[in-house]
């Protein structure tokens, strides 16, 4: 009998792989990244300075430009105007306090106190003024109420406020008070209570007194060694001999 030949049966295919899993290392890689990506996106971005200069705010001793500082504000009647036009129309140069609104117990004190100081402050020739972001309404009125001899300056932006280092982040006004001369050079920039904002300025201000008077002083002083009288007794003509 023929032999019957029986077939083979074809083997099963070989399972594939499993997938392979996203290693740890390339998800810290990716993160990584991405975190290295928005650093250098947020450098990139310049800072809101609000007008100020971009070394930050001013300091003592610095001079400043006074051009396009702390761009323009208005006074509570409604003039427009800048710092740099208000050094200009000074003698001295620009006492600036800054209150946080207008008619509250602390900043009509602080007003008040630079009202009774007023006389004394601006003898030398320094002009004052109250700077806030409050509207001209409020501040009109807080100036009659409280029948205050200086301009209250409105800068609802703190565009000022900012440039003088005196903005609260992200909103709001700090207490204190900055002062610039007819050459642009900071020579008071603090925050401060309302008794201690006046203080700052009366001491500048004796202190401004002192170098005049020491100025003067050394200016009459006699030289080549002779004493005061000498000089006087030299500048009395001789009578003439018989």
């Amino acid at each position: 009998m023929p032999v019957e030949l029986r077939k083979r049966k074809a083997p099963a295919p070989a399972p594939e792989p499993p997938a392979k899993k996203p290693s740890k290392t390339s998800k810290v890689s990716k993160a990584a990244a991405k975190v290295k990506a928005a650093v250098k996106g947020a450098a990139a971005k310049p800072a809101d300075t609000n007008g100020s200069p971009k070394s930050g705010k001013p300091v003592v001793g610095e001079t400043i430009s006074l051009d396009g500082f702390g761009g323009e504000i208005e006074t509570n009647d409604g003039t427009k105007t800048t710092l740099k036009a208000l050094v200009d129309e000074s003698k001295a140069g620009v006492v600036l306090f800054t209150y946080p609104k207008a008619s509250t117990p602390g900043c009509t004190n602080q007003a008040c106190l630079f009202r009774d100081s007023y006389t004394d402050l601006t003898k030398d020739g320094l002009l004052i003024y109250g700077l806030s972001t409050d509207s001209p309404k409020a501040n009109t009125t807080f100036k009659t109420k409280q029948n205050l001899p200086y301009p209250l300056l409105c800068d609802p932006s703190a565009t000022l406020i900012g440039a003088i280092g005196l903005k609260k982040t992200p909103k709001g006004t700090t207490r204190g008070v900055f002062v610039v001369d007819k050459a642009g050079k900071v020579l008071l920039a603090e925050p401060g209570s309302p008794a201690g904002t006046v203080d700052a300025v009366k001491k500048l201000v004796a202190a401004s007194g002192s170098s005049a008077t020491k100025d003067e002083a050394a200016a009459d002083k006699p030289t080549n060694g002779q004493t005061a009288e000498e000089t006087k007794a030299g500048e009395v003509e001789e009578k003439p001999t018989e």
